[in-house]
């Protein structure tokens, strides 16, 4: 309690400091000038489509090689840790926040009456497309939503799916899937394959056991692969023998987490590339 205490204490001298005073929620301004992001979605839709010096911060998830699809970009950018007195502090005229963005954080900042954007989280690609929109078009660059949603059609124009629907699980770290209903589970059917979770019981997504992966008979299984990094616990399920054994058989594909973390034209990549696997994979069975 005496932790909770003093957050509400910080967070009200930054306030105070900043000249805020609760307020209802503020609406949206025709074109900002100081935006914070506060998850990584929004990171990187934020520094796709916004000026350079219309970016307060971003958190420091964008500039993490193995999660996010714009860590080049993010280099030299403001970072927060998306603390509610961080984006108080920076004085921003928009904010924008994500579903898995803190919750408190996010309640404070409305009870303050900051301007603040919320993104879902898109099934589908109509809803990539929606999402870019909103976001280009609350930072007064809808041109440039447009230039983005058009580069997600062209690449998923130019995708060549498999002769065959092959099935394909996906295992990211720690064992996790993407559930029916998903963007990830758009971005696999695109590619011309069928999302097995449903059929091992994970419909809402959750984590794969090994002995379920092994005996799921897949076509494909995808896994993470963001590159060489810090050994973690959450990777090493990707190296059981049992995957390496699958490896060797030619029935695994390696994707980037990072291409398929969040809604944005790069998702087109991946159906490319889970594309192409399902190809090979047809020629060699």
């Amino acid at each position: 309690m005496r932790n909770l205490a003093l957050l509400s204490a910080a967070t009200l001298a930054a306030c105070l400091a900043a000249g805020i005073v609760a307020a209802a929620e503020a609406p949206l301004p025709a074109h900002p000038v100081r935006v914070v992001s506060m998850n990584l979605c929004a990171d990187e839709l934020v520094l796709r489509l916004a000026d350079r010096d219309q970016i307060a911060a971003v958190t420091w998830l964008a500039r993490d090689p193995r999660g996010s699809s714009v860590f080049a970009e993010a280099a030299g950018v403001p970072l927060t840790r998306g603390l509610s007195e961080e984006v108080i502090a920076l004085k921003p005229d928009l904010v924008i926040a994500g579903a898995f963005t803190t919750r408190s954080a996010v309640g404070m900042l409305k009870r303050i009456g900051m301007p603040m954007l919320e993104l879902g989280l898109p099934g589908d690609f109509e809803g990539v497309r929606a999402q870019i929109r909103t976001v280009a078009k609350a930072l007064g660059h809808p041109d440039r939503g447009e230039a983005l949603v058009a580069d997600l059609d062209r690449g998923l124009e130019t995708v060549a799916a498999a002769p065959r629907p092959l099935r394909a699980l996906v295992m990211r770290p720690n064992g996790f899937t993407v559930a029916p209903g998903s963007l990830g589970d758009a971005v696999i059917r695109a590619a011309g394959l069928v999302n097995v979770a449903a059929e091992i019981g994970r419909d809402r997504s959750g984590q794969v056991p090994l002995e379920a992966a092994a005996f799921a008979e897949a076509d494909l299984i995808v896994l993470d692969d963001s590159g060489s990094g810090t050994p973690s616990l959450a990777d090493a399920l990707l190296h059981h023998p049992v995957l390496e054994q699958l490896r060797r058989e030619g029935r695994t594909v390696s994707i980037p987490n990072r291409l398929w973390n969040c809604p944005g034209s790069q998702v087109a990549e991946v159906v490319k590339r889970l594309a192409k696997a399902a190809r090979e994979r047809t020629v060699l069975q």
